[in-house]
């Protein structure tokens, strides 16, 4: 009988674990292993000394509790001392797996029958734990649920438990049920836009393909990204019948709800490189009515103004995203003022983890250095961009690599004034350490080769300092000096090391070196070097800083950070 009771406690859902805890032991004193008094601490009752019922309730619980960790044979005293409560829990020795009983019915190949098998997660020899189970028998099904087998279903299941050999036996039986595989996209929800904008999103969803679990959610979040859409929900049919040879052919229903067609925003924010900016922007989905995004503003800066609109084109049939834009930008900066404008385009599509970014720009540059003659300067680049990356998360990494590199083209023959190559790499990498630290290491180099850095614009050759270069300097200003003012210089290099600590979930400290500088000429390198500490905050967008840096060359500090409240 006790066999018995144990096996029907064991097919009934473990409802025990769902239940509220009761308030925390106030005069209850509990004697009892480290990892079993922290178990059932939550649960305990707040009386010091409950009646004889109250006792045997919380006996009964503190049985229920234990026997989820495979503890089937307690021993549990209640102790009076000076009208106070003392607990004596002993969980007695824990209950082993000693059988797995493991079945997967169903037209299944058979090396996939052996993969589930021999992947099952609560093998002989290990303890028994409710949540152990439960996780193992899910794991099965979600396995088969994950590609082809989209009708998978746990048939039967059963945990014998023998308290008195403390011996657990385990039974699961599985039907993986007919092979699936994608059928006609059906699509409901469309109003503004056309059924192509949606199959030009989709990658992975092709009918005849065998289902695969992973094609849907990809397709899902493809156009969940896109701005023509609020919501969506990519499912197929389950109850479709199999046809005359055992397979399903479901279709593949494509659920949507379009966004507003216009937005405008407002915003405003405050950076330690640019200083406080107010902006506004104005986004539509569906220009001229085909499906183009057209994203314009104006964002003004204590340091730089800047004007723009760009055309963002649905992708082709190869996935590549095209767009246009235009731009009109002042700055003032480190005694540099620039004026420009610039119009271009660019192609960009994406392999696996590496990303590719193809463009060509044309500008016309105004400098006026204070102290030193104004000049003009024009070029028509092609640029290549490509980014490899690999990170654990992409907002709040603690794990993971970026590797990025650029080459830019000008020659005096195709509307330039200066033939030049500029050439740009940069590296990153996080280290975990343990579950709180973070070490990241970072580096960028740049060359632009040329005679000479006169009639190049100030993009293609460069400058550094400030927050995400070198901290304890101002905003660019590591560079060339001419007259009073800080240019660009046709070599770079920059180098940072950052070790982070997290305090709770959201916040943290940081102490940080950086190094760098650019200059116009390798006979004139000179490190400016910068550290400090700082604190972190994480939020959704991937945690905010605010930095105090030492500028060692120029023996000042610098505060650093970068905020900004949309409204």
């Amino acid at each position: 009988m006790a066999v018995l009771s144990r096996v029907v406690r064991y097919l009934l859902p473990p409802v025990l674990i769902v239940l509220a805890p009761m308030a925390s032991a106030g005069g209850a004193d509990l004697r009892a292993p480290d990892d079993i008094a922290d178990l059932l601490k939550p649960f305990l009752p707040d009386e010091t000394a409950p009646e004889a019922g109250g006792q045997a309730r919380l006996r009964r619980l503190i049985s229920e509790i234990l026997s989820t960790e495979g503890y089937f044979s307690p021993q549990i005293e209640f102790v009076e001392v000076d009208g106070d409560l003392r607990i004596d829990v002993d969980p007695g020795p824990r209950t082993l797996i000693v059988g797995v009983d493991l079945t997967v019915d169903g037209p299944l190949d058979e090396e996939t029958r052996r993969e589930l098998i021999a992947d099952w997660g609560l093998p002989v020899g290990q303890p028994f734990r409710q949540q152990d189970w439960n996780n193992a028998k899910q794991r099965v099904l979600s396995s088969l649920l994950a590609e082809i087998h989209a009708g998978a279903r746990l048939v039967d299941s059963e945990a014998v438990i023998d308290p008195a050999s403390r011996e657990a036996r385990l039974m699961a039986r599985y039907d993986s049920g007919p092979p699936f595989r994608f059928g006609e996209l059906r699509i409901d929800g469309l109003e503004r836009y056309p059924a192509s904008l949606v199959e030009r999103h989709n990658l992975t969803v092709r009918p005849g393909a065998p289902y695969r679990e992973a094609d849907l959610n990809a397709l899902q979040t493809a156009l969940q990204s896109t701005p023509q859409f609020r919501s969506v929900l990519v499912s197929i049919d389950r109850d479709t019948p199999p046809d005359a040879e055992g397979v399903v052919t479901a279709p593949v229903t494509v659920r949507l709800s379009e966004r507003p067609a216009h937005r405008l925003s407002f915003g405003a924010g405050v950076s330690s490189n640019t200083g406080f900016r107010v902006e506004t922007n104005f986004q539509t989905a569906d220009l001229f009515g085909q499906a183009w995004e057209l994203n314009t503003g104006l964002r003004i800066e204590q340091k730089k103004q800047t004007a723009y609109a760009d055309i963002v084109f649905p992708p082709d049939a190869a996935q590549r995203r095209n767009s246009v834009g235009a731009m009109a930008q002042a700055t003032d900066i480190e005694g540099l003022r620039t004026e420009r404008v610039a119009v271009g385009g660019q192609q960009l599509w994406r392999r696996d983890e590496l990303e590719y970014r193809l463009s060509l720009t044309w500008q016309l540059e105004r400098l006026m250095p204070d102290g030193a003659p104004d000049s003009l300067s024009r070029a028509l680049v092609p640029n290549l961009a490509v980014a490899w990356r690999r990170l654990d998360d992409p907002f709040n990494t603690r794990d993971g690599i970026v590797l990025q590199g650029e080459i830019g083209v000008a020659s005096k023959a195709v509307l330039s004034d200066q033939n030049f190559v500029r050439l740009y790499g940069r590296y990153q990498q996080f280290f975990p350490f343990g579950r709180l630290d973070t070490l990241t290491l970072r580096g960028e180099v740049g060359y632009t080769i040329a005679d000479s850095s006169n009639g190049i614009p100030q993009e293609y050759v460069f400058r550094t300092g400030g927050t995400g270069t070198v901290r304890g300097y101002s905003f660019q200003s590591l560079g060339v000096r001419e007259g009073s003012a800080i240019v660009g210089g046709r070599y770079m290099a920059t180098a940072s090391a950052e070790y982070t600590h997290w305090l709770a979930e959201q916040w943290g400290i940081a102490a940080f070196v950086d190094a760098g500088n650019a200059v116009d000429s390798l006979s004139d390198v000179s490190l400016a070097v910068g550290y400090g500490v700082g604190g972190r905050w994480r939020t959704p967008a991937g945690p905010i800083g605010i930095d105090l840096a030492y500028g060692q060359r120029n023996q000042s500090f610098q505060v650093h950070f970068s905020l900004a409240i949309p409204f």
